[in-house]
């Protein structure tokens, strides 16, 4: 069974969405970042960038136990793991890696800023929040004119669509919505009413 360390937040739902998409065993291990256990020394072993999420698979390759943080990684390792969710076409598995890496450089970083922003008081927050907004929202754009042309964004469904997924949960937060974007709305509520989704944002991680 796979222990997964995560808290409530987008880039640990990637990884319990994925986990239930594929269906592989595995049981959470909370670790609260708001009272800074990310920071404690068991933690820092398994995820030396102190940061969720991070997964320990007893079953690792050769069947030795491995540690993986970082979860676009996380996500390569349980697609190759499974062999789901990571198109065997090489065409085709571009795609996926190219918008996971989108996710990962900017589809996740900017949203995040705006998270940062909306928390800081308002006399200091005007220059950055107004910045990564757009921004964001220009991600958001970005987003919806690929999937115009595809019901996924590599096409099939691939991980990428796990780890953006995340992200868009928060789109209330990012203050978007999701009707000025209505390819995205479109794929989010398909992708919300898979029942593997569905459990991977009802299992507890915090």
């Amino acid at each position: 069974m796979i222990d997964l360390y995560a808290w409530n937040t987008p880039n640990g739902r990637k990884i319990s969405v994925a986990l239930e998409e594929m269906a592989l065993p595995y049981r959470v291990k909370p670790v609260d970042i708001t009272q800074g256990q990310q920071h404690e020394p068991d933690f820092l072993a398994i995820s030396p960038n102190n940061r969720i999420p991070a997964i320990v698979d007893p079953e690792g390759p050769d069947g030795a136990a491995i540690s993986v943080f970082e979860s676009g990684a996380i996500l390569l390792y349980l697609a190759e793991k499974t062999g789901r969710f990571l198109p065997e076409d090489r065409r085709t598995r571009v795609a996926a890696l190219e918008w996971l890496m989108w996710q990962m450089g900017g589809f996740g970083p900017m949203p995040g800023q705006v998270h940062h922003f909306l928390g800081v008081a308002e006399k200091d927050r005007a220059y950055g929040l107004t910045r990564y907004l757009n921004e964001t929202r220009r991600l958001y754009g970005v987003l919806d004119r690929r999937l115009a042309q595809v019901a996924y964004v590599a096409g099939p469904l691939s991980i990428a669509d796990f780890a953006i997924l995340g992200w868009v949960w928060r789109h209330e937060r990012h203050q978007v919505d999701l009707a000025n974007y209505p390819m995205v709305e479109r794929w989010y509520r398909d992708l919300m009413d898979r029942p593997a989704v569905a459990r991977g944002f009802a299992v507890p991680l915090s």
